[in-house]
């Protein structure tokens, strides 16, 4: 049973690394609620161009806990998500909302609970025409995004790990935390991890 309150407390910065560097999202993202954190199994939403339709239509799937991941196909500064739709997300027990284009209402989205990141922030309105398709993979700041894969998110930003390599990279993770913050209080005591992580070494060797 994957413990995604541990998930989003170790941290986006955490998890990636302990993944082997892989996972992240690489777009700049707003985080519209201020030092919030999120975990969870994501509920793909994969919307037309410029097309909010399929944001509507992914209310009724959403389960207690996800993270809703919108996208379009090519990114665009196009509010997918306002506060009416956030305050239906909120209802069906979302944890937290990824999105691949704009949202908008920020000073509305940002004192919901609704943990909130979003590519752009803009006013420019989307359509609700175009048939997309819900839970389906897709692909977010170069990363594959498939339905249930484990996002977490927080202040330095988004990453996602495939189902498959969850239980070991939370492993990983949970001794990487232990490690750094160990490291953390010799540091604290004046040590350095110039030494404790043995770069000394290096620079010399790159010097001789």
């Amino acid at each position: 049973m994957i413990d995604y309150a541990e998930c989003a407390g170790l941290g986006v910065a955490t998890i990636y690394e302990a993944a082997g560097r892989e996972g992240l999202v690489d777009v700049p993202l707003h985080q519209l609620v201020a030092r919030s954190r999120a975990a969870g199994p994501a509920r793909t939403v994969r919307c037309g161009q410029d097309d909010n339709l399929m944001v509507h239509a992914a209310i009724e799937r959403i389960r207690p806990g996800e993270i809703v991941v919108l996208t379009m196909p090519e990114p665009r500064a196009v509010a997918l998500v306002g506060d009416l739709l956030a305050t239906q997300m909120i209802a069906a027990g979302a944890a937290g909302l990824l999105v691949d284009a704009a949202v908008r209402d920020a000073d509305e989205l940002a004192t919901m609970v609704l943990p909130v990141w979003a590519h752009w922030i803009c006013v420019r309105g989307a359509a609700k025409k175009i048939v997309g398709a819900l839970d389906v993979p897709v692909v977010v700041g170069g990363t594959a995004i498939a339905p249930g894969d484990l996002v977490v998110l927080d202040a330095d930003g988004a990453c996602a790990i495939a189902q498959a390599r969850v239980p070991e990279v939370i492993d990983a993770a949970r001794r990487r935390f232990a490690t750094e913050a160990a490291n953390r209080e010799r540091y604290a005591r004046g040590e350095r991890s110039f030494d404790i992580n043995g770069l000394r070494g290096v620079l010399t060797a790159g010097g001789a």
